[in-house]
């Protein structure tokens, strides 16, 4: 097995991250955000050798879905929700640098191999051999294989047992499992102020993904005291190292000037690195501040296959907009029939439009069918995919 697989394998034996959602006007992923760590654990800062000006102020606002897509639209970034939630579980992650599970993965460990092939219980019955012989790391599979029921009844209760011992013998992911446990109310009870104090543990060792929750407890006051300046720091931190949900937080934070000074150029920037990972919500966003160049040069096209990318995955705002760019023929060529599929489908999501709504009544006939017949066609591949 390559080094970096044994990075992935072993740091993350995590499946789950807690998230105080930065929740705004066109949320779609308050609650199950999947996020990802780069493959080398850093994502390269690309500032220029000398930044351009501030852009103008950007604060949030509602966006109103009868502008055109050219009009300078406000909010180009979300602001803090006033209420914390916790995400799906996400994939694989690498180690941070200096993490216990970073060091020597390279040499393979037996029940980790196991768990990586899906032979659960032999991974238990390995790592319940090495936690009898004091491997801090097999009590920590052992909790895991148990929190999630792999190969055997799912019990919350017996993971949080072996993830406290974990954190006895000096583990980092057990002490960020059980801090996730914690702000979850999941197999102990509820205990924002317990889950801060293991995020700050596992934080400390430079684990990215405590850090960017650590950063959301103090940007809410949620288990820590509220404190934007140190919220910033610790949500920077992590999204510098590739945590995708962390970079479209950061952009928030610039864009409200909350924590740090207000930036449109570095909302942009960082609104930019989260769409190309494929943030939903940060292609919304950054396809507005495209057109609307806050932070930015202009660029109708590149915004217009922003809004493409995030009305396929179904977020009702960006098929409006992406109805907009057609019916104006901005960014796009112009197409009434397009844009009156994609005003149908974000109709049927519950975003009507009067404008749009005309360019679809204007239709002939023939050409108002066949949009009918696409918004159907691609509602049936949706519900599929």
């Amino acid at each position: 097995m390559n080094s970096s697989r044994s990075l992935r394998r072993r740091a993350h034996v995590l499946t789950a991250v807690a998230t105080f959602a930065i929740a705004g006007t066109a949320r779609a992923e308050t609650s199950a955000w999947q996020q990802r760590i780069e493959p080398d654990g850093v994502t390269k800062r690309d500032t220029p050798k000398k930044a351009p000006p501030a852009g103008p102020t950007v604060k949030s606002q509602a966006i109103d879905p009868k502008a055109a897509p050219t009009q300078a639209i406000p909010g180009a970034a979300t602001t803090p929700s006033l209420k914390p939630s916790f995400a799906t579980p996400l994939g694989p992650a690498t180690a941070p640098a200096g993490s216990a599970h970073a060091k020597g993965a390279a040499g393979g460990d037996p029940a980790y191999e196991a768990f990586d092939q899906g032979q659960y219980l032999t991974a238990l019955q390995l790592a319940e051999q090495a936690a009898k012989a004091g491997d801090p790391q097999a009590h920590t599979l052992i909790a895991r294989i148990h929190a999630e029921g792999l190969g055997v009844p799912q019990s919350p209760k017996t993971a949080a047992t072996w993830y406290a011992r974990g954190i006895e013998l000096g583990d980092v992911e057990a002490a960020f499992g059980l801090g996730l446990f914690y702000a979850e109310g999941k197999g102990v009870s509820q205990d924002f102020n317990e889950a801060g104090r293991l995020f700050e543990k596992a934080a400390a060792t430079g684990h990215v993904l405590a850090n960017y929750n650590l950063g959301l407890q103090f940007l809410r006051g949620k288990g820590k005291p509220e404190n934007p300046h140190r919220a910033f720091k610790h949500i920077e931190y992590a999204a510098e190292r590739g945590v995708v949900a962390a970079q479209f937080d950061l952009a928030s934070l610039y864009s409200t000037g909350t924590g740090t000074a207000n930036d449109a150029w570095e909302a942009a920037r960082w609104l930019r690195k989260a769409a190309n990972s494929g943030h939903t919500e940060a292609e919304l966003q950054y396809a507005i501040v495209l057109f609307a160049g806050l932070g930015t040069a202009p660029d109708q096209q590149l915004g217009a296959k922003f809004f493409r990318s995030a009305a396929e995955k179904g977020l009702p705002l960006a098929q409006n907009r992406l109805g907009r760019c057609y019916a104006y023929g901005k960014g796009v060529a112009l197409d009434p029939a397009e844009a009156s599929k994609w005003y149908l489908i974000a109709k049927a999501n519950g975003l009507d439009d009067d404008v749009l709504a005309e360019v679809y009544k204007k239709l002939p006939k023939a050409e108002k069918l066949k949009a009918e017949k696409a918004a159907e066609d691609w509602r049936d591949r949706s519900l599929i995919q």
